[in-house]
């Protein structure tokens, strides 16, 4: 098992800049952020394997960053240039099995998932 405890969340003006991080209780291979707004399925958001490789979804690339502190067992998101449509309630997930790159951001591969943070950014 895996306990995950996000951290971070809050209400900011579209272009601010807000930073995320999820505390695991172990390791895992797979770390990610995941976000789901209302009446809105569960979407990937950016990933970050032990491999290195991360994977963001088009609509925040280049405005979020994901990094890991493997010594603390700790993922964080730096979320910049927030938009409206960021607003949503983010869940850190991971997971230990293989997963291609493809499928990285699919909130089905993931076993173990946070409580989650709210998010939230006014025009």
């Amino acid at each position: 098992q895996v306990q995950l405890v996000e951290s971070g969340g809050g209400s900011v003006q579209a272009g601010g800049s807000l930073r995320l991080s999820c505390a695991a209780s172990r390791y895992t291979y797979y770390m990610g952020w995941f976000r789901q707004a209302p009446g809105k399925e569960r979407e990937g958001v950016a990933v970050l394997a032990n491999d290195g490789r991360t994977a963001y979804a088009d609509s925040v690339t280049g405005r979020f960053t994901v990094t890991r502190d493997n010594a603390k067992n700790i993922l964080y998101v730096q979320m910049n240039s927030l938009k409206p449509e960021d607003t949503a309630l983010y869940y850190c997930a991971a997971g230990d099995s293989y997963m291609p790159l493809q499928h990285r951001l699919q909130p089905k591969e993931y076993n173990y998932w946070g409580q989650g943070t709210q998010v939230t950014v006014s025009s």
